[in-house]
């Protein structure tokens, strides 16, 4: 996993598993929009330092604008976006959503213990698919949607445009319990979507559904697998360390304030 983060690394991965459906390269910049359906498709993916950064800023600026969409930036750990970074803070960018980045390898020798299907009580209990059905999506955005059907359909169309594994499992009634996504990008796995009902967390669900898209990945061919986790998301950093996880970067977004009308007569 040496060489992976940033520019040409991870950035490269992640603009892969979750792609948004409107881009512009610039060349250095790319611009995403997914009409607002997430940070990620509705932010701008810093590819390479822009050689004019106010001038891409104000191309960027024209261009969320026609899409009336704030002017948002995925920024990763990058020495070389230092000149942008003082250029975000001189125009009062906010900075939001510091997300951390979890890699292991995915050989049988680098999972916790003995690692087997019957080990992992996987078995029959997870339903693995290629493609979200409706009991899928209606768990996962019931935990990280936002929006209403418009919304949820652009969020399909977004999963749906990589390939990827969809895993499901149920409670004892027979009702979904939480879900998972692997999205395949060459030999590296992304674990995205990762959603437990609340009543049914603290209850092994969601390791379930980790280990069985760890293992299906495996049969695949996954050589490693990483994850995205919110800085501030401890218990679910703990689950993921316990499975071998260990952070490898991080990034964070910055977004334009936002400009208000004026009021009254």
């Amino acid at each position: 996993m040496t060489g992976l983060g940033g520019p040409g690394g991870f950035d490269v991965l992640m603009d892969h598993a979750w792609p948004a459906p409107d881009r512009y390269d610039t060349g250095a910049w790319v611009f995403r929009a997914a009409g607002g359906v997430t940070q990620r498709a509705n932010s701008i993916w810093l590819r390479e330092p822009a050689a004019d950064p106010r001038q891409a800023l104000r191309e960027a600026a024209e261009w969320y604008r026609q899409r009336r969409l704030p002017v948002i930036f995925q920024v990763f750990d990058d020495p070389r976006q230092a000149d942008l970074g003082r250029l975000l803070d001189e125009q009062r960018f906010t900075t939001q959503s510091e997300t951390l980045i979890l890699a292991r390898h995915g050989g049988a020798d680098s999972l916790p213990g003995e690692y087997t299907r019957a080990a992992a009580n996987i078995g029959g209990s997870v339903e693995l698919s290629e493609a979200p059905d409706d009991e899928w999506m209606q768990l996962w955005w019931s935990i990280d949607g936002r929006g209403g059907d418009y919304e949820k359909a652009v969020a399909r169309l977004i999963l749906t445009d990589c390939q990827a594994v969809y895993a499901l499992v149920r409670d004892d009634d027979g009702e979904p319990a939480a879900v998972g996504r692997l999205a395949l990008v060459g030999a590296w796995g992304g674990l995205y979507c990762m959603a437990t009902r609340r009543e049914r967390r603290r209850q092994g669900h969601g390791t379930t559904v980790l280990r069985a898209l760890v293992d299906e990945g495996r049969l695949r061919g996954i050589e490693a697998y990483w994850l995205l986790v919110t800085a501030g998301n401890h218990g679910a950093k703990a689950l993921y360390e316990a499975e071998g996880f260990r952070e490898r970067g991080r990034y964070r977004y910055r977004q334009a304030p936002l400009r208000r009308a004026l009021g009254g007569c």
